[in-house]
């Protein structure tokens, strides 16, 4: 998918869910079966085409291997790993050949970060001053959230084109552009200058786009560090990562930096547990 014009794809998704609450309004945030953490992530692929054959070859090799036979994943009946790759539901031995097949390519990842108990001190501190407020269940409202910040920031200046995981049932297309369009007004009134616009957004599903299920490894690596405290997989991305925003991280030094910028994990500031205390335990599964 490369012109030579410098366009790119950004394909876009989501680890984790955004419930807060369960029935009766019990926080049910970080417990068993529930995130802690809610996760937005976006992939930048230059070269689809070569990333979506390679992928396509390792999964047909895959399902022919006979070391794989018996394997419930790669049963062609159940359409999971047969059909596309999904880091939580792949084995260890497919999960380890696809992130040494996604190294070999140019891709750049950027993701934003929030803490759900962080959101849980919001809600009911909001509903204690209007009693009519009400988290909304869907996670619409907090995905937008962090879709305006995954889109704030300049991440390169080329075209491209923008493919999203869709949510539910029904593609929100038009709330996916709203939020972006949102944070193009604020970076041209903050900068001056317009941003440049997607030439094409589209909704789409995992098995029909291989930068969905790309980008899915990179969250889901991103989502063991945060909810077990894991790094071995987040070390093995890195090097890929452009940028993490973590929207609840504290000061470190009152007055010298906000929340925002003490936030931004990149190459110079590296997401560490020493870098990022107060993450999840090994014993967590998620």
């Amino acid at each position: 998918m490369t012109d030579g014009s410098g366009a790119v794809t950004w394909f876009v998704d989501e680890a984790g869910d955004p419930t807060l609450f369960g029935k009766g309004g019990k926080v049910v945030a970080a417990t068993e079966g529930c995130s802690r953490f809610f996760i937005a992530g976006k992939l930048e692929c230059r070269d689809v085409d070569a990333l979506t054959a390679d992928l396509e070859l390792l999964r047909k090799d895959l399902v022919a291997d006979p070391f794989f036979k018996d394997v419930p994943s790669l049963d062609p009946a159940r359409k999971r790993t047969a059909v596309h790759f999904h880091a939580k539901d792949d084995p260890p031995e497919v999960r380890f050949m696809v992130y040494k097949l996604l190294a070999l390519h140019d891709l750049r990842f950027v993701a934003v970060v929030r803490d759900k108990l962080r959101l849980v001190d919001y809600a009911l501190q909001r509903r204690r001053i209007d009693p009519a407020y009400r988290y909304d269940p869907t996670g619409h409202e907090l995905y937008d959230e962090l879709t305006r910040h995954l889109f704030s920031r300049l991440h390169g200046r080329s075209d491209h084109k923008i493919v999203f995981a869709q949510r539910g049932h029904k593609p929100r297309t038009k709330a996916f552009v709203d939020a972006i369009a949102h944070e193009g007004e604020g970076f041209a009134r903050d900068f001056g200058l317009s941003k440049p616009k997607p030439t094409e957004v589209l909704c789409s599903v995992p098995k029909d786009h291989a930068g969905l299920q790309a980008v899915d490894y990179y969250l889901w690596a991103l989502q063991r560090f945060y909810e077990r405290g894991e790094v071995r997989y987040l070390n093995f991305v890195w090097p890929q990562t452009l940028e993490v925003l973590d929207l609840d991280v504290e000061p470190t030094r009152k007055g010298k930096k906000s929340a925002r910028e003490n936030g931004i994990f990149n190459k110079e500031h590296p997401l560490t547990l020493e870098s990022r205390a107060g993450v999840g335990k090994m014993d967590r599964e998620i």
